[in-house]
C-alpha cells in the first residue's frame, strides 16, 4: 500500500491506492485511486470504427462490468442472458486475444434483473497476481492471474439484489471490501484477500423498514436497495470507508467495519456512483426519486445528521457544507478534478461547479444517455454515451467540446486506461483505442 496525492483530492484527503503503476494499470472501478483520474499522456482525442482501434474484440454474453487492466492483461466479466453461466475472460491488452474464457459459476434458479441491468455488472478488483470477481449473491472468486487458478470462493453471501447486483469490490490492505444491500437485508462483509475467510460483517445500522419521512411503513424493494461502490480515503488522518446505502451516506473503519457517522437522506433512494473525496469534503449523489448532490464535511465517531434537517448545531463536526438538486447524476459517478467538480447526469447535462462552495460555473448538454462514469485524463473529461457516443471537453472553468466520437454500440461500462491507450467496453466488444 502507498499514499499518492493526486491533483483531485486537496491537502487533507488521499485516495488510497494499491497496484503498480497508474499509468499501465487501471486495477478496479475508476481506476487507480478510485476517482476517474487517470495520469496518462497521449490518450487518443478523436476515433471511430476505422481510426484509431489497434483491436476490437467481441465478448460473449451480456454484462455491464468495467474493464481492469493488470500486468497486460485486461479482465471483464460476462453472463449468458438467463444469468446461468457466469463468466470472466482475460484479454491481451496488446494484442486483443482472448488469454483466458472461464466460466466461474453455474446457477440453477438466477434472481431477477432488471432488463436495464445485467447479470456481470460488478466490476472485478486486481493487484499482482490475483484477481477478484464478484457477481454479487451468485458468487465471488479469487484467480490467479498467471494460471487461471481459483484460488478461492465464496457462495454463502446473500441477499435479495432485487434488480440485479451493481456494486464493486475493493481491496483495503489484505482485505477485500463488499456491500450486498438488498431489498431483504442490508449488509457489508470484508473477507481476507488470501484464503476468502470473513474477518468481519455488519449489518447497516438502518434497514430502512422503520416509518418514512411520511410516517407511513417503507416499502420495499427499490427504498431498501443500493448499487453503490465504496471507496477508502483518508479523512482527518484516518482510513475511512464511505459506503451508500439505500437512503444514507455511512462512514466504517475498514479494518474492522465499525461504523463511524452517517448521513441520512430519505427523499431519495438507490445509490448506484462511487463517492469522491477532496478538499477535506466527502462528495455523494444519493440516487434516485429526488436525488441530491452532497457536501459532507466528515464527522466525529457517533455523529448522525439528517441531510434535510434545518440548522445543525456549531459544534457539530459533521455538516452538509452544500448541497445540489440540479441535473443530479443517478448513475454515472462525480469527477473532481481540482477546484472544480463535475457531474454529467443520466439525460446529458454536464455540470461545474466550485467543489468547496457548490457555486455553478456552467451547466451544458452533451446529448444522449449515460450509465458510465467519466475518465479525467491531461485536463479534458471523456464521458461515454449509451448511444456509443464519447464527448471529449475540457475539463476547465469554462465549456468547450474538443471532439465527439461515434462506436456501433453503446456504453453501459466505465473505461479503462493502459500506457497511452484506452480500454473501452461497449455492449458487445472491447477495444483498444490508441493514437
Amino acid at each position: 500500500m502507498h499514499n499518492i496525492l493526486s491533483r483531485s483530492t486537496g491537502a487533507l484527503v488521499v485516495g488510497l491506492i494499491f497496484g503498480q503503476s497508474a499509468q499501465a494499470d487501471w486495477p478496479q472501478f475508476r481506476g487507480p485511486g478510485g476517482d476517474g483520474h487517470s495520469s496518462a499522456r497521449g490518450l487518443p482525442l478523436t476515433w471511430s470504427e476505422t481510426e484509431h482501434v489497434a483491436w476490437k474484440t467481441a465478448i460473449h454474453g451480456r454484462g455491464w462490468s468495467s474493464p481492469v487492466v493488470l500486468a497486460g492483461q485486461v479482465w471483464v466479466t460476462t453472463a449468458t442472458e438467463d444469468g446461468r453461466k457466469l463468466s470472466v475472460l482475460a484479454i491481451d491488452a496488446k494484442t486483443g486475444a482472448t488469454m483466458r474464457d472461464l466460466e466461474l459459476f453455474e446457477v440453477e434458479t438466477p434472481q431477477f434483473a432488471h432488463r436495464f441491468n445485467s447479470y456481470a455488472s460488478p466490476t472485478p478488483a486486481s493487484e499482482p497476481g490475483r484477481v477478484y470477481v464478484t457477481f454479487g449473491s451468485p458468487g465471488t472468486a479469487c484467480l490467479d492471474t498467471a494460471t487461471g487458478e481459483v484460488l478461492w470462493s465464496r457462495r454463502d453471501l446473500e441477499c435479495n439484489h432485487f434488480r440485479g447486483a451493481g456494486s464493486s469490490p475493493v481491496l483495503y490492505n489484505n482485505l477485500l471490501l463488499m456491500h450486498f444491500d438488498g431489498s431483504d437485508r442490508q449488509y457489508l462483509v470484508a473477507l481476507d484477500k488470501f484464503t476468502g475467510r470473513t474477518v468481519w460483517q455488519r449489518e447497516r445500522s438502518i434497514d430502512f423498514r422503520d416509518l418514512g419521512p411520511d410516517g407511513l411503513p417503507e416499502a420495499e424493494g427499490d427504498l431498501r436497495k443500493a448499487y453503490a461502490t465504496p471507496h477508502v480515503v483518508l479523512l482527518n488522518q484516518r482510513p475511512t470507508m464511505i459506503s451508500q446505502g439505500a437512503k444514507a451516506v455511512y462512514a466504517y473503519d475498514p479494518l474492522n467495519g465499525d461504523e463511524l457517522w452517517r448521513v441520512e437522506e430519505r427523499t431519495s433512494h438507490s445509490a448506484s456512483s462511487r463517492p469522491v473525496a477532496g478538499h477535506g469534503l466527502v462528495f455523494v449523489t444519493t440516487g434516485w426519486s429526488t436525488g441530491q448532490l452532497l457536501a459532507l464535511r466528515p464527522g466525529r465517531a457517533g455523529e448522525v445528521l439528517d441531510a434535510n434537517a434545518g440548522e445543525v448545531p456549531p459544534d457539530r463536526e459533521l455538516q452538509v457544507v452544500w448541497k445540489s438538486r440540479r441535473n443530479v447524476p443517478r448513475k454515472p459517478s462525480l469527477q473532481l478534478h481540482g477546484d472544480w467538480l463535475f457531474g454529467l447526469d443520466d439525460g446529458g447535462i454536464v455540470s461545474c461547479l466550485e467543489a468547496r462552495t457548490g457555486r455553478e460555473l456552467w451547466r451544458e448538454r452533451v446529448g444522449g444517455n449515460y450509465s458510465a462514469s467519466p475518465l479525467c485524463a491531461e485536463d479534458r473529461l471523456y464521458l461515454f454515451s449509451e448511444e456509443g457516443k464519447a464527448t471529449v471537453i475540457a475539463a476547465d472553468r469554462e465549456f468547450r467540446v474538443l471532439a465527439v466520437n461515434q462506436l456501433d454500440e453503446g456504453f453501459m461500462a466505465s473505461p479503462a486506461v493502459t500506457d497511452s491507450a484506452l480500454i473501452l467496453r461497449t455492449r458487445t466488444h472491447l477495444y483498444r483505442i490508441e493514437k
